[in-house]
């Protein structure tokens, strides 16, 4: 395009003659970018890496946890000092005398059929515990109680009396089936029994201490059967003073006995299972012979006794359920209903435990005088230890919104103030960059508008002054100029939209040997001006997932870049293949290649290798930029190498999953 008239040309602008502020000075290079993102994760790290013992969160912990243990250690020494008798007396104290009526109340209950004869046990319980005794039904209807006048009961029964399922954490010695030992019902043993069986037990005491001279002890049982204890358990002595008296059940066991065999071998029978003897310490032996069935009436009838014991037999061991079951059944005649336990307070509710005695409030106010001293001091240190440093940086982010892009703070500690500091100085650091930055770019928009805007003004000028004639080569000019502004500004409003990831890209699977068909072609006839051999190269049938007009883009101005820079007789080749899921396309040329110091500056924008920013050797500075840009949205790369004098490979890497 013929230059403007001279004398016409407008110069307006800064150039790099009159001092203009060069890119170098603030544009961010690859480099610069790296060393950010470096500093960034150093700046991490150092979060990361702060000791443990300088942390300002263990620092805090610290001094609550101080708080807290003077403020529990003075709580602790209050309660102890003034509890220490009413804690004995409600646990050590209470837990005794439940236990101790529990247990005479069970006894009762295990020997009588009903309550009606125990109002003067509960009354004797009462006084000795000093406590007021309840007794209820489970439906807590009164049954006995130990005091006059109307009882508030507590929401939970301090127990529930019941021989036959026995309370184990209270009472200790239940027999199997948690039974009362105390509950024995017909096995209790009449008058003229008890002094055939004592004048027995008697006899065999006084021939184990003639004959062996061992020491022999009577001991009776609940129904009133004796038996004799020997300390010398292993010499076998019952073969020399047996008595078939004790040896044998008498006429009142043998019958309960008897009774209790049926029903253990009627509940064995609806199992199918063998029939068995019983001692009268209810161990039992198999019985030989066919198993019986029992009659409907007599299987309901220890069904329902075993529902009602919630007694479980496991398959294979019936006789242990079986035989408490029956027991139960047995038993149930002869003992007092279920009764709910309640031993509760007498007169007016216990007093409170603390005592505030003067004495009492003297310590308690110096005490906790003593404790927020303490926590006023400790508090008071770290405060001013956490404010100064905040404070500093509240003055730097003051000074840098008041305009002050070098505001720094000084780093005194490696905590996390510390480390919040150097964050702001790294910040404050990047904006300063960023304000360099800014002001180049608006440099170089300015001379990359002005230049086609001046030469458009001056032909124009000159066209309206009579000086040129506006022909057809003029017209030309013009547009050329205007759609080399134009192009200038298209790519400016790409790389915005990048900037604010606001780039819409429309995916679709895309054929890479017909995307390089269709760019080779569309360059071929510059191409073949410039003297330049445009070819493709594909490996396989490779394809990926992406934008085809976005992608004939960055492949376009990657063959632009290299016809532009490829004398007359050079080559420019596009290759395709895929590699590591990913997409590769190259396109080399024979071009005068790049220095090495500039190699890492081709993507920049507004860079170019020719310092003089000449257009015949350059475009506008942009579409490498925009390469970078478009390889980046598709989460992709694009690189660049080169030998100085032989050629430059440009890579575009993209993978082929979009």
């Amino acid at each position: 395009m013929p230059e403007a008239p001279r004398g016409l040309r407008r110069t307006g602008g800064v150039t790099p003659e009159t001092g203009r502020v060069t890119p170098e000075m603030g544009r961010v290079t690859p480099e610069a970018g790296r060393a950010a993102r470096e500093a960034g994760r150093k700046t991490g790290r150092a979060a990361r890496e702060v000791p443990l013992r300088r942390s300002l969160l263990v620092r805090l912990l610290a001094v609550s946890v101080l708080v807290s243990l003077c403020s529990i250690a003075a709580t602790a020494w209050l309660t102890v000092r003034s509890t220490s008798v009413a804690i004995r007396q409600e646990q050590g104290q209470a837990l005794a005398d439940d236990t101790q009526v529990y247990d005479a109340l069970l006894g009762y209950a295990a020997g009588h059929a009903s309550w009606d004869g125990a109002g003067p046990t509960v009354a004797r319980l009462a006084a000795r515990v000093g406590r007021r005794i309840t007794l209820t039904t489970e439906d807590r209807r009164t049954v006995l109680d130990s005091d006059r006048g109307p009882v508030t009961l507590p929401a939970r029964p301090a127990a529930v009396i019941e021989p036959l399922a026995v309370d184990t954490a209270l009472a200790a010695g239940a027999s199997s089936g948690r039974i009362d030992p105390r509950a024995v019902g017909p096995f209790r043993l009449p008058a003229g029994e008890r002094r055939r069986l004592r004048a027995a037990a008697e006899q065999r005491a006084i021939c184990l201490r003639a004959v062996f001279g061992t020491p022999a002890d009577i001991v009776y049982g609940p129904s009133g059967r004796p038996r004799v204890e020997t300390h010398d358990v292993g010499l076998g002595l019952d073969s020399r003073c047996g008595s078939e008296a004790l040896d044998t059940p008498t006429r009142t066991e043998a019958a309960a006995l008897g009774r209790l065999t049926e029903l253990v071998n009627t509940c064995l029978a609806r199992h199918k299972a063998p029939q068995v003897r019983l001692g009268l310490d209810f161990t039992w032996t198999p019985l030989p012979g066919p198993v019986p069935q029992p009659s409907p009436r007599r299987v309901a009838a220890v069904t329902r006794a075993a529902s009602e014991a919630r007694v479980v037999s496991v398959p294979g061991e019936y006789v242990p359920g079986c035989i408490a079951a029956s027991r139960r059944e047995q038993l149930a005649p002869y003992v007092a209903p279920t009764a709910l336990l309640f031993v509760s307070s007498r007169g007016a509710e216990a007093s409170t435990i603390f005592d505030l005695s003067p004495a009492n409030q003297a310590r308690i106010a110096g005490v906790a005088a003593l404790v927020l001293l303490l926590t006023v001091t400790v508090t008071a240190l770290a405060g001013v230890r956490l404010v100064r440093p905040l404070r500093a940086l509240t003055g730097a982010a003051r000074r840098m919104e008041e305009g002050d892009v070098t505001a720094r703070v000084a780093v005194t500690g490696g905590d996390e103030i510390g480390t919040l500091a150097a964050a702001f100085n790294a910040m404050s650091e990047r904006r300063e960059r960023l304000e360099e930055l800014r002001k180049a770019m608006v440099s170089d928009v300015a001379h990359e508008l002005r230049t086609p805007l001046s030469n458009i003004r001056g032909w124009l000028e000159a066209t309206q002054d009579g000086i040129v004639d506006p022909d057809r080569a003029l017209m030309s000019s013009l547009l050329e100029e205007a759609l080399l502004l134009q192009h200038v500004i298209d790519d400016l409003r790409d790389l915005a939209e990048a900037d604010a990831g606001e780039l819409v890209l429309h995916k679709e699977p895309v054929d890479l040997a017909e995307l390089l068909d269709q760019v080779a072609t569309m360059h071929r006839g510059r191409a073949r001006a410039a003297g330049v051999t445009l070819s493709t190269e594909v490996d396989g049938e490779p394809a990926l997932v992406a934008d085809p007009v976005r992608l004939r883009q960055a492949v376009g101005n990657l063959v632009s870049n290299a016809v532009r820079h490829t004398p007359a007789g050079g080559a420019v080749r596009l290759r395709a293949r895929c590699a590591d899921e990913q997409a590769v396309i190259e396109v080399a040329d024979t071009g005068c290649g790049i220095a090495p110091q500039d190699l890492g500056r081709v993507f920049e924008r507004f860079w170019r290798a020719d310092r003089s920013r000449n257009r015949r050797t350059g475009g506008s500075g942009l579409g490498l930029a925009i390469v970078r840009k478009l390889a980046e949205a598709h989460g992709g790369s694009v690189t660049a190498s080169s030998v100085l004098g032989e050629g430059s490979v440009f890579t575009l890497r993209l993978p082929t999953q979009g």
